[in-house]
């Protein structure tokens, strides 16, 4: 009997993991063709944002005051920092509407309900890895050199996916029932950008700041992503930092998604 079960299960878990996987790419594929088809810069305007965020703080950082934080190259720093940013607060934002938005579709089909959030997660990150030549053209030309770090780069999209994602199975459904939150989440992340080390490092911060600074969970991920061309921004202390509260924002998200999706489903 044994025998003859297990595999039974262990087939029907592997079915239900691939059609999990076919819904999850189904739906991502589909807000990023709805984004962009209709728009004549298309995949361009995944990158101006940030390239635009890049130019004025680079005008103000380099220009208007002496530059005393970062690394030079200072533009190759400054992407480095905002385009993870810009995969995190946009996937955080559509979070706020992920139930909302799609109702009537919700409604109408019968997919896991996490892949509404994890779709955001995922779309974002795609456009995330879509503007990395963004960041590489200007790293030839302003001479940053790529060292052996950045075959760590894998890791910090793993964290920051797991992060982005738990995030998001906080805010999707409580914003369900707190319609402000929407509003309070556009404004927490303007705080945490300047509360993230973008425009400066963590290195940047007194010592006595450092530690706090690293319990921010991007900290030790973004020291991730620029050690690829800074050696010296790695901070081992922060990564470890990070991890651990991305597993806790993760398991905090999990929890929260659970005990709220029946009544969210009935909300929708």
């Amino acid at each position: 009997m044994t025998s003859v079960t297990a595999p039974t299960h262990a087939r029907d878990s592997w079915s239900r993991a691939r059609r999990y996987r076919h819904s999850l790419w189904l739906l991502t594929s589909r807000d990023l063709r709805v984004r962009y088809s209709t728009s004549f810069l298309g995949y361009l305007w995944s990158v101006l944002d940030p390239l635009a965020m890049s130019a004025i703080y680079f005008f103000v950082f380099t220009i208007v005051f002496e530059r005393q934080v970062g690394f030079h190259p200072y533009i190759v720093f400054l992407i480095g920092g905002l385009l993870p940013w810009m995969w995190l607060s946009g996937a955080v934002s559509d979070s706020t509407r992920a139930f909302i938005k799609e109702a009537r579709l919700i409604r109408s089909t019968k997919v896991p309900p996490t892949i509404w959030v994890a779709r955001l997660t995922l779309a974002k990150g795609i456009e995330f890895l879509a503007s990395l030549p963004v960041l590489a053209l200007f790293a030839i030309f302003a001479g940053a050199t790529l060292g052996w770090e950045a075959l760590l780069f894998p890791l910090g999209i793993v964290l920051q996916a797991a992060l982005v994602l738990g995030i998001g199975l906080i805010v999707a459904p409580l914003t369900m029932f707190f319609r402000d939150l929407e509003r309070a989440v556009k404004l927490i992340l303007r705080f945490a950008f300047y509360a993230t080390p973008i425009v400066y490092g963590l290195h940047d911060l007194p010592p006595q700041l450092q530690i706090v600074g690293s319990f921010n969970p991007m900290a030790g991920i973004l020291s991730i992503y620029r050690s690829a061309f800074f050696p010296e921004a790695l901070d081992w202390t922060a990564v470890g930092i990070s991890a651990g509260m991305t597993v806790l924002v993760l398991v905090v998200g999990v929890l929260v998604f659970r005990r709220s999706i029946r009544a969210v489903l009935k909300e929708v």
